[in-house]
């Protein structure tokens, strides 16, 4: 509900300049990051994943209220480091447990089945947030109060799933964790995918750019819910598809749709073409998101799952952190379409070494 308004508040309603959003949305991004990988570790020692979910969730509530009180962008960045401490603290132990309990020839399937419930609900957010503005104006506050409910709900539905994972597999009881035994797989995939994140920033960088070429503050909103209308409905289809085709092909076709996205951003200059580019780059997310997660899972056992997780998507978010900060300094220093020219020359070159280094299949044998 809140993230597309949080670029616009912080810009506009605070003031704040172009960088210091890049800094505190790549900020929050590394803290998320890094929590990843603890988290994930830590599921794997314990062997359990909902406690980890269910504080992370929490957190991020909490989180949420610190938004409605913010008067200087100090408090915001408090807000969105809360938040994504929250999310690190949930994602590398929900993703395990994901793939603990879907058969790996469905991998796919259930990764995106849960991207599809997840985006559809950061579909509905948005809708539900332009309804408050033609209510009570451009007034950011009272949307980020309301917020609280959802994330609430959230904390109380999650409290009734049952956190069982499967035994180890043979020969993993009791073994120590070593890195190399994730498999050249899965650094070949880690390293294409930080060559790629190095030009992905934060999504608040397209919401400014449909703002900068003179959407509103709901156009701009709308198109970000239009992306996740998409992004939901495709998601599935991308997660069957990897199942059935490879995982290489639907993750290459997706950086591939990335480039011409960034690229259409650099040079648009039209509100128009911005409905049309939000809406492609929701199919990006479709094609990567949930697949890279599923892949991950292929290439390392059940027992350090969660470590593998939040070793690649801990990885990810610092490079995003310097990609956000990055593209903060372009936009201030050099101008709007910088940041885009960057993201879209990484994807192009993650696309052509996905294609050519990516395995076909997963590694046999992986539960």
């Amino acid at each position: 509900m809140v993230y597309p308004l949080v670029p616009i508040f912080l810009t506009e309603t605070l003031g704040a300049p172009r960088a210091i959003l890049g800094a505190i949305e790549g900020l929050a991004e590394s803290t998320a990051s890094m929590f990843r990988l603890v988290s994930g570790w830590l599921s794997d020692r314990v062997g359990k994943r909902k406690p980890f979910a269910l504080a992370g969730y929490s957190v991020s509530a909490v989180a949420k209220v610190l938004l409605a009180v913010a008067f200087h962008w100090p408090v915001v960045l408090l807000a969105r480091v809360g938040d994504r401490f929250g999310k690190g603290l949930r994602t590398s132990p929900r993703d395990a447990l994901i793939a603990q309990w879907t058969d790996p020839s469905v991998r796919g399937r259930g990764f995106g089945f849960h991207r599809a419930a997840d985006t559809g609900g950061a579909a509905v957010g948005p809708l539900a947030a332009l309804a408050l503005l033609a209510l009570i104006g451009e007034n950011f506050r009272p949307i980020f109060a309301l917020a609280l409910v959802p994330a609430v709900l959230a904390v109380v539905v999650l409290r009734g799933v049952s956190d069982r994972p499967p035994p180890p597999q043979k020969g993993e009881t009791g073994a120590r964790l070593r890195l190399r035994d994730f498999g050249g797989g899965y650094y070949v995939f880690l390293a294409i995918s930080l060559i790629f994140a190095l030009g992905n920033s934060s999504d608040v960088f397209i919401i400014l750019r449909a703002r900068n070429v003179g959407l509103s503050v709901s156009e701009a909103v709308l198109t970000y819910a239009l992306y996740n209308i998409v992004y939901a409905l495709l998601s599935m289809p991308a997660g069957i598809a990897s199942d059935r085709v490879g995982r290489r092909r639907v993750i290459a076709g997706g950086f591939a749709i990335f480039a011409v996205v960034y690229f259409g951003f650099a040079v648009v200059d039209a509100g128009a073409y911005v409905w049309l580019l939000f809406a492609v780059y929701g199919s990006y997310m479709a094609l990567t998101e949930g697949v890279g997660r599923a892949l991950v899972a292929d290439f390392v056992g059940a027992q350090w799952r969660g470590t593998a997780l939040g070793l690649y998507q801990g990885a990810m978010g610092l490079a995003i952190l310097l990609s956000s900060i990055l593209a903060g300094v372009l936009w201030d220093q050099v101008g709007p379409a910088a940041p885009f020219f960057l993201g879209g020359s990484t994807a192009a070159l993650a696309f052509v070494l996905a294609a050519l280094l990516l395995p076909r299949r997963p590694l046999p044998g992986q539960p």
